[in-house]
Order: C-alpha cells, then structure tokens, then sequence
C-alpha cells in the first residue's frame, strides 16, 4: 500500500513559483527548489517530475492566478481610468506583498525570448487574454469620456502592457514603490482627456 503524501502540493508549488519569480529558471537550484517547497528531491520527482516539467507546470498556475487577478482588478473600481490605474499600482506594491521580487512570465520571456516553443503558447495565451481585458477598459474609459474620442486603442494597449512589462522588470532592479507609483500614474494619465 502506498504511503499518502504528506504535503499541500499547491503549497508546494506556490513556492516553487515564488523562488522562479526571484531567480528565474536556469538560476533556481533543485536544492533551492526542494528547499522552499519543503520536499525531498523523490518527493519532488514523483508529484511534479522534472524541474522543466516543475517549471512549466507552475508557469501555468502563475499566469492563470495573475490574470485572474488583473481582470478582477480592471473591473472593480468606479472608472475604467481607475481601475487601470489601481491594476498597475497593484503591480507597484506586489513585490511586497508577495515577497517576490520579479513575474516569471517577464523572467521567463527575458530567459528564453521565443525559443521555447511551450512557453511561447503559454505567454502568448495568457498576453491574448490580458490584452482583450484592457482593451475593454479602455474602450469603456471612451465611453465614460475619460479618454479622448478616437484614441488608437491597439496602440494604447501596447503602451500599457510595456509599462507593465518595464515596471515588473523595474521592479526586479530595485525601483522603489514610490518610483512604481509615478510610473503608473504618468502612463494613466498620457491616455486621458485633458482637464
């Protein structure tokens, strides 16, 4: 008779993911790995395989809680424009409230660019879905007059998701929150209508 296991394994990979938000892949160590997720390396093997297969596996989860997440954050407060603001401060403060200092969606694209086949479908998936989230934003902020009649939509969003992805990057070198702040709030208001 098997022995059940004797851990959480979402636990376990949440801390796995953490340790790949700090390190990115190729610097986490299996020991590191094992260390933080609280198993021995059989332990590890059995429930997860390999650390690619670790690897991928949390990337999934990363990227299903973190959209999850940025869509939740884009509809909740009274304006389109707040919402957008308050997502990207969410991102301003995350390293601090996770304990993580980096995204692993950003570490991974700055890892292994496009020459991952897998990883690529899965960045490219999740960026579908958080650019149709923010697309709609700003399409209700033109709704609600906060953005200006005929603004360039695609282009905007572009804009954004490279704030985004320049403030996770920052964010990873060391940029205060404050610094974050200003980021976010300078990249709102470049879309506003002027007051």
């Amino acid at each position: 008779m098997a022995r059940p296991r004797q851990f959480d394994r979402d636990q376990a990979l949440l801390q796995a993911i953490n340790v790949f938000c700090d390190k990115g892949f190729a610097a986490a160590s299996t020991d590191e790995l094992m260390q933080a997720m609280g198993l021995s390396r059989q332990s590890m093997y059995n429930t997860f395989g390999d650390k690619r297969q670790l690897y991928v596996e949390a990337m999934k989860q990363y990227q299903t809680s973190s959209i999850t997440d940025l869509i939740w954050r884009l509809g909740k407060d009274a304006t389109p424009m707040e919402s957008l603001y308050n997502t990207l401060l969410s991102f301003a403060s995350r390293a601090e409230r996770e304990g993580t200092a980096g995204c692993m969606a950003v570490n991974a694209i700055c890892e292994f660019g496009l020459s991952d086949d897998e990883l690529n479908q899965l960045n490219v998936s999740a960026g579908q879905t958080l650019r149709e989230a923010i697309e709609g934003t700003l399409k209700r902020g033109m709704d609600f007059k906060e953005i200006p009649e005929g603004t360039d939509i695609p282009g905007a969003c572009d804009f954004l998701l490279s704030t985004l992805s320049g403030m996770k990057v920052s964010v990873k070198g060391g940029m205060s929150t404050a610094q974050l702040e200003a980021v976010a709030g300078f990249a709102v208001n470049a879309l506003k209508v002027p007051r």
